[in-house]
């Protein structure tokens, strides 16, 4: 009878436990720790909060009126908030005055302030847009920053690129450490060119077949 006893109080822990770890459909939150889900747990479905909530991985839509959307782990869907703070990877949308991912992000950020400190695979619309690692796709704003390997399209009065970048940079400065594309702006600079840079000043790092020309520069 004991045996029976201790083997049903575990089958009842265990189930207790896989239960806890399920994703909860809702979740409604004044500012972390006073939410209705705790912190370490994820949710599956909605997300709502006046000023500032944390979970793991949020799937779904997730809305803070005055504050912060944190996940500590990954997200799928749309964000919506002054702050939207993904910690993992990202996937979909986010909205808000500063977005983040930490990890990936796959989508569109628009705000005023974008960093994805992974990679890009997506747009980034703003003011100051950054990626770290490898970007795939679009930067929008004033200043254009992505640090890795690039294919895509830059936007801005000021675009950098601090590895290799295939496409088109477009705006008052562009700088790409090696430029596979075109540069059309008032300054173009590459350490590296194989492709075309049109405007009023273009400096071409390997010198092929000139350093530096006015209105345009080329180099195949």
């Amino acid at each position: 009878m004991l045996k029976k006893i201790l083997v049903l109080l575990c089958l009842m822990a265990v189930s207790q436990l896989a239960h806890a770890e399920e994703p909860k459909p809702l979740q409604l939150a004044l500012f972390e720790p006073v939410q209705m889900v705790p912190a370490e747990e994820s949710i599956k479905g909605v997300r709502l909060s006046a000023f500032y909530t944390v979970n793991k991985d949020v799937t779904g839509l997730s809305i803070v009126c005055l504050g912060v959307n944190r996940a500590t782990g990954d997200v799928s869907g749309v964000e919506i908030g002054l702050v939207n703070w993904v910690e993992g990877s990202a996937y979909g949308g986010q909205i808000g005055i500063v977005n983040h991912a930490g990890e990936r992000f796959v989508g569109l950020q628009y705000g005023m302030v974008n960093i994805t400190e992974g990679d890009l695979t997506g747009i980034q619309w703003g003011l100051v847009n950054w990626t770290e690692g490898f970007m795939h796709g679009m930067q929008y704003g004033v200043l254009n920053v992505s640090k890795g390997q690039s294919v895509g399209l830059e936007l801005g009065l000021v675009n950098y690129n601090d590895s290799s970048f295939q496409g088109v940079q477009a705006g008052f400065v562009n700088y790409a450490a090696e430029m596979h594309g075109l540069q059309v702006g008032i300054v173009n600079y590459t350490k590296s060119l194989d492709g075309l840079q049109i405007g009023l000043g273009n400096y071409n790092g390997n010198k092929d077949p000139m350093e530096f020309m006015v209105l345009a520069n080329w180099s195949f």
